[in-house]
Parts: structure tokens; sequence; C-alpha cells
């Protein structure tokens, strides 16, 4: 047997590397993966199996307990997904001849529709800011970016000058996978970000940087960061939600969808791969087009 293939530890390693440089995932979903297969791991180890020597029944009981400790569906079946992955690999590398996982069928979980703000919600969160200080400028130019272009919180902390086309009217976003895409940036945007380039980023710069969003000490903003900030605005703007940037992401698609924008378009902009995964928000437009049948139809 191959040495990279002697300890768990070695083959994760691996695994990662796979991940990483073959499959071109991102690092969140690859620390992700290695979340998961920790998990299985553990398990394997209390009952004295060796993952290569696991069996279809063995991963069979490690998921019945997941289900039994209150997981649920949908993380029981990213787990499951991790698991079938890594002896996909496992068997390209002819580590194993066969995956014990090919024939388990993951849970099916309960359609999940995302939280999504009213417009006129929005609008009052990005009201909050105090343009008159340097971070309130910043602030505002951050959640004017996350409605006017869906960009996930680690694509926005992530944003490099270079990658901003004013001229135009769109930026470059390096999303999952590393993989590159275009998105427009509206009208309200650009001037929130131009006002923040010229009077609020100098005054944040303590040393030379490519990102376009820096915290109070000059450093890249972080994910965290924000979500702080956004958490604040949205209590102060008395919104009842728990209002997370990927709120405003989902409600950036699910507006964009109500006034007739087509599902392949949005698909582009969000950066999703599979299409299914942008039609959860048609599914949010039909359940609020019922609300309002049931509130105001005579009959209904």
């Amino acid at each position: 047997m191959s040495q990279i293939f002697s300890s768990r530890s070695n083959a994760l390693k691996a695994f990662v590397e796979f991940l990483s440089v073959e499959k071109g995932l991102s690092q969140n979903t690859v620390v992700s993966y290695s979340r998961d297969l920790g998990k299985y791991f553990t398990f394997l180890k209390k009952k004295k199996i060796g993952y290569l020597k696991a069996k279809e029944q063995d991963v069979t009981e490690f998921i019945h307990g997941l289900s039994r400790s209150g997981l649920s569906p949908r993380s029981t079946a990213r787990i499951i997904s991790s698991i079938r992955t890594f002896y996909r690999f496992l068997v390209l590398d002819r580590a194993v001849k066969t995956n014990p996982v090919e024939n388990i069928s993951s849970p099916k979980a309960w359609l999940y529709l995302p939280q999504v703000l009213k417009v006129s919600e929005v609008e009052r969160l990005l009201n909050q800011p105090d343009e008159e200080k340097v971070r309130g400028i910043r602030d505002k130019s951050m959640m004017e970016l996350l409605y006017a272009t869906g960009l996930r919180v680690s694509e926005l902390v992530q944003l490099e000058l270079n990658a901003l086309n004013f001229k135009d009217g769109f930026l470059i976003c390096r999303g999952k996978g590393d993989k590159q895409r275009v998105v427009p940036i509206g009208g309200s945007a650009v001037l929130a970000l131009r006002k923040y380039l010229e009077f609020s980023r100098p005054k944040l710069l303590k040393r030379k940087s490519e990102f376009v969003f820096l915290s109070q000490h000059g450093k890249p903003f972080t994910r965290q960061g924000l979500w702080k900030i956004l958490k604040r605005y949205a209590e102060k703007a008395g919104l009842e939600e728990n209002v997370s940037p990927h709120i405003l992401r989902h409600s950036f698609a699910t507006h964009m969808l109500e006034r007739g924008a087509d599902l392949r378009s949005v698909q582009s902009m969000l950066g999703h791969s599979q299409i299914t995964t942008t039609q959860i928000y048609t599914h949010v437009s039909r359940k609020r087009l019922k609300m309002v049948y049931d509130k105001y139809h005579p009959r209904a």
C-alpha cells in the first residue's frame, strides 16, 4: 500500500490536496469536507475499524448515529456526500476496490426557503450608516454592493481594486472553485463605492493594499466584521429578521426574479454552477404570491 494511505492523517492530507488542486474547490468547502471526515474518522477510531476496511454497514451505523443526535437531514446529506467523495478518491488511487458509500442514499431534506427582506426593509437597512463618518461611508458602500450584486460575503471582503470597472458598470468576482464571473453594479452602488474610494478608504489605508474594503486598522475587512456591523444596523433599523450578509444575497436574487429577471441571468450573477440551486428563489416568489392571494382574494 502507498505510504500516502498508511494513516488517516496522510490520507486526509492527500484528499485535501486533491480537492484544492485537481477539483479547484474553495478553501471554505475544503475545510467543510475535512470537518465532516474528522467526525467519521472519530467514529471509526472508537469502533477500532480502519478506514480502508470500513464496510457499507459501518457507514450506515455512523449515519444513523448522526440522525439520532438530532443533526438535520440537510447537514447529514452533506456529510454523506463528503464521505462518498473521499472514497471515490481512494478508489481512483486504487487504495480501495469499492466505495462503501456508493449505494447509500442521502436523506430527503425539506425544501429550504431562504429568508429574504422586503424592498422597503432593505431600504431601511441601507439608510442606517452615518455618511458623515469615515466608517459609515465604508459600511454604506459594502451593504449597497452586497445588495446590488448578490456577492457572497467571502467574495466581497476579497474584492480587489483592479476588479472594479466603473466605466462599464461591472466588477469581476472570483468565486467558489476560483472561478471568475462578471457581475453588473447598479447606479446606487457605484455612487456609494465612488464616495468610499474618494473620501473614506484613503483615511483607512495604513499601508499599500489591493483590497477594496479595509478595517479601521487598515487591514482587509473580515467576514466576521461585516456580519457584526450588519447585525448592528439591522437592530438600528428595527428589523426582526436575523439579518446576515447572506440575506442580502437572497434578497438580491428574489427581488430580481420578482421583477422579471430570467433564471439563467440570475444564476450567472450569483455564480451557481447548477440552475437547480438558483431555482430555490422561484419557490420563495411563489410562496409570496400565495400569501398575497390568501390575504386579498375575497374567496381565498
